[in-house]
């Protein structure tokens, strides 16, 4: 047996060779000036720094949504794939997010706004914020993302009444060490940053020295009749700054306390009542920089349910976005820089947009909508990471179980269609990108019209993923404990239906519409469980691969106004017209269409030559599906339909052979056999009619 244990030493090492080499170092000033005209993004503000973070995990772009995507949403590189995002509409909303923290790093506005994060329960905002701030501690320990602050040092040689255990003292606001330079001599050091540096941004820095510091400078000057060299060479050391939320340190989580015991002092700091006995009430040395803005600062601040505070209290972030300072009370402003990002729910949302005192802090916000996915396979990818995630026991999810269940949860989520034309089920089949050349269905305007209908936006109500993979969860435990080693489309439903009315955050109102969507996807769900059967019936690999090259040789033919040779006589012939509308049929396309989507698998299959690409009919969906029903019309007179209806009239083998088959597509032995006799009969039904 191999020993796979890891040695203290291997974990040592591992562990030494993942934080910064400099992490334990001091610096002098003047190491830290050149390092900045070395490398001038090591002087970048916040809404700078996690701009460059997003870039630089990776981004591609998607042409067709016109967004970019970030890998440390795609991909999750940190944790191997673990927390990845699905769905179109949460990559457009980080995009649009990422998007405003650009536009504050080239200094535009939004840096003075907070990023209000938007969404019903369950959409992903608090997930998507809290992978930020993870990815910021990330990125602040890699050579790329590096920041530097500050420590006083050797203040009791100057400074007679410093307490000894105050010797040395960090920047309590965890400040560049630029803002140790005086604003003029500061900005000559800026202008020649911003002559050299490559950056899409100009490097800026126009706070002051917190009071507590600034305090330290003027009496430190004062000693050395004003000479800046000496006071940053004997009295500053230069440290490696990284962000840690456990240590609160760039990084602050707030959230939201009893109403009656909210203080503003949690935000901006208090007196340090151990020092006021040392230096007297009004010292700035006796202020505690503890309030959740200092904690933030050179980071990311996050607001967990904002609008919960009450209207008084969320006036602190008035200055806090405006003037990008903090006032704590009976103390001296203080200079902030950071990333203030909001997370709120809908009823808060509205609730505090329809009131009038608000009007300035909702002026000083900028809105990122997280509405929940609108593609049922996209849904569906969040329940299998859930699952891909969890110690699920041992039990196959048969085919169309996800699916099915995002299905459900993405009718709740739509609005209804106003034409008549379209039905719940064709508008989330569009969205989820099913659409044919013939379908007359319009998606840009189904989302246009559902925008103008939705009292904030589509996507924003609806049943959320926690009620569905709560759902699954305990579908899959009543499977087990009933020895079943399977999870059908048919147990999820039941189990949506017993607890639909026992979930919290669905509406009494919306019950009889979340029933009538149920029995939708429960028919939608009949529909595949019966191609599927007959895809066990009938299906013949080399038959689909045969009759898909004789198709396209005919296609080709006739696009070409070409004959073609006759298998039996060798003889040269007209395209078989005949056996061509044969297969186009059974995707209902009529005559008048027959081109168009005759061109459109000539050019799959020209594209995937040029691409060196066999071809192969198994992958173009809509050829696959239009050889699949012919095949099945040219084999079902050869089946024995009432067999399908009793076990009793076929012999194992028979019968076996069709689990077999169902196996191939994915079902386990025992949900196979219940497949089968869930819509063998209505196959059958149907065809012993005919």
């Amino acid at each position: 047996m191999t020993d796979t244990r890891e040695s203290l030493a291997e974990l040592s090492t591992d562990y030494k060779e993942s934080i910064p080499a400099d992490l334990r170092e001091t610096k002098p000033f003047e190491w830290y000036l050149d390092e900045v005209y070395e490398d001038p993004l090591v002087a970048r503000n916040a809404h700078q720094r996690v701009a460059d973070m997003f870039d630089f995990y990776g981004t591609e772009y998607d042409e067709r949504e016109g967004i970019v995507k970030y890998k440390l949403a795609t991909e999750d590189p940190l944790n191997d794939g673990e927390n990845t995002f699905y769905g179109n509409v949460i990559h457009q909303s980080i995009h649009e997010f990422v998007n405003k923290v650009k536009s504050g790093a080239r200094g535009l506005g939004p840096e003075r706004r907070i990023k209000l994060l938007l969404g019903p329960v369950g959409s992903g905002k608090s997930h998507f914020d809290r992978m930020v701030r993870q990815y910021f501690e990330d990125y602040t320990l890699r050579d790329d993302g590096r920041m530097y602050t500050f420590r006083w040092t050797n203040l009791c040689d100057v400074i007679r009444d410093q307490d000894p255990a105050d010797d040395v003292v960090r920047s309590p606001m965890n400040q560049d060490p630029l803002v140790l330079l005086p604003k003029r001599q500061r900005q000559a050091v800026l202008d020649d940053l911003n002559e050299v540096h490559d950056a899409p941004y100009t490097i800026r820095n126009e706070q002051s020295l917190d009071p507590e510091s600034e305090f330290y400078m003027d009496r430190l000057l004062e000693e050395y009749d004003d000479d800046l060299e000496t006071v940053l060479q004997n009295h500053v050391e230069v440290i490696r700054l990284t962000a840690d939320e456990n240590k609160r340190q760039c990084l602050e989580t707030f959230e939201p306390k009893d109403k009656k015991n909210q203080d503003e002092t949690e935000l901006t700091g208090d007196v340090n009542y151990s020092k006021i006995a040392i230096y007297g009430e009004s010292d700035p040395r006796s202020f505690d920089y503890s309030g959740a803005f200092c904690n933030a600062n050179r980071g990311i601040f996050s607001g967990e349910e904002l609008l919960k505070l009450q209207r008084e209290f969320l006036y602190d972030f008035l200055h806090a976005t405006q003037e990008m300072t903090i006032k704590p009370k009976n103390n001296p402003r203080i200079d902030i820089d950071q990333v203030i990002v909001g997370r709120t729910n809908m009823p808060e949302y509205k609730d505090k947009k329809g009131d009038e005192k608000m009007e300035a802090f909702n002026d000083r916000t900028k809105r990122i909508d997280f509405p929940y996915v609108l593609g049922y396979e996209e849904e569906a990818d969040i329940y299998r990471k859930m699952l891909n995630n969890a110690d699920v026991p041992d039990i196959n999810v048969e085919p169309h179980t996800l699916e099915m269940a995002g299905l459900f949860a993405v009718l709740t989520r739509i609005e209804e269609p106003d034409t008549g034309t379209v039905e719940m089920i064709q508008k989330a089949k569009a969205y989820n990108g099913e659409i044919d050349d013939g379908d007359d269905i319009d998606v840009k305007k189904l989302r246009d019209e559902a925008e103008a209908k939705a009292e904030i936006g589509e996507g924003m109500e609806g049943v959320s993923p926690r009620f569905i993979g709560d759902e699954i969860a305990e579908a899959i435990m009543d499977s087990k404990h009933r020895t079943r080693g399977f999870l059908s489309p048919l147990t999820v439903f039941n189990f949506f239906e017993d607890n639909l009315e026992h979930h919290g955050s669905i509406p009494e109102e919306n019950f009889e519409t979340y029933y009538r969507y149920l029995e939708l996807v429960r028919e939608e769900y009949k529909a595949r469980a019966i191609e599927d059967v007959r895809h066990a019936l009938a299906y013949d690999v080399d038959e689909i691969q045969r009759q898909g090259e004789k198709y396209m040789d005919h296609v080709m033919a006739y696009i070409d106004d070409d004959t073609i040779e006759d298998d039996i006589t060798g003889r040269d012939q007209e395209p078989d017209e005949k056996f061509m509308r044969s297969i186009e049929e059974n995707l209902d396309i009529p005559e008048d269409r027959k081109e168009d989507f005759r061109q459109e698998v000539s050019n799959w299959v020209s594209r995937r030559a040029r691409e060196g690409d066999t071809f192969n009919p198994q992958d173009n969906e809509r050829l696959r599906r239009a050889l699949e029903r012919k095949l099945w019309e040219d084999k079902k007179h050869n089946i024995n339909f009432s067999a399908l209806v009793s076990a009793n009239e076929t012999d194992d083998d028979e019968r076996n052979s069709w689990v077999d088959a169902l196996i191939e597509q994915g079902y386990s032995r025992d949900g196979a056999t219940e497949v089968l006799e869930f819509a063998g009969a209505e196959v059958a039904k149907a065809e012993m009619e005919d």
